[in-house]
């Protein structure tokens, strides 16, 4: 049966939910983030598709959407803030969550971090559900100045813990999913 029917008609007969990870990344922390948040999508039976913030032109196609954008200097991603206001009227109508990495400490593992104003700006514009935020990651092939500046002084690293990522992207699929 499958073979007989293309993509989008077999998400209908299976009743799968369609999820946008789109991420405005400068290095490529958050790209990491996203790509484990959709692959954890996936593993819970949802029709994740990930890419970066500037090739969203239409979530008109997604049940719901997960936005995320590094931080640089308590300023979220430009990227995932266009990619926002240029979706803002459908992205009202679905479910959307917001993600942020940058806290290149483990201060994101300590304790909840509340979003920059910015993000609390499109939280309210878009009526997200929730906001988390990650460890983000310097290391010695981040490009800069600062980077470099960082690890040099001892304060690089990769602050990401995959397991929190997963958990709260599970977290997604339930809510999703019960939303049948």
């Amino acid at each position: 049966m499958k073979a007989d029917i293309d993509h989008w008609q077999w998400r209908v007969v299976m009743n799968q939910k369609r999820v946008l990870v789109a991420y405005g990344s400068k290095h490529g922390a958050t790209a990491g983030i996203a790509a484990q948040i959709g692959q954890s999508l996936r593993e819970d039976g949802l029709d994740a598709v990930v890419v970066p913030a500037d090739d969203v032109d239409d979530v008109r196609g997604y049940d719901g959407v997960v936005l995320g954008g590094a931080l640089y200097a308590g300023h979220w991603s430009g990227k995932a803030k266009r990619c926002a206001e240029r979706n803002a009227e459908y992205l009202k109508h679905r479910p959307v969550w917001l993600f942020s990495s940058g806290p290149v400490d483990a201060s994101a593992e300590e304790h909840e971090i509340p979003p920059v104003a910015a993000v609390s700006r499109q939280m309210e514009l878009l009526g997200a559900r929730e906001h988390r935020t990650f460890g983000g990651r310097v290391t010695s092939g981040t490009p800069g100045i600062m980077a470099r500046a960082m690890v040099r002084a001892g304060k690089g690293g990769d602050f990401r813990n995959p397991e929190r990522i997963q958990d709260w992207a599970h977290h997604i699929s339930a809510d999703l999913t019960a939303a049948r």
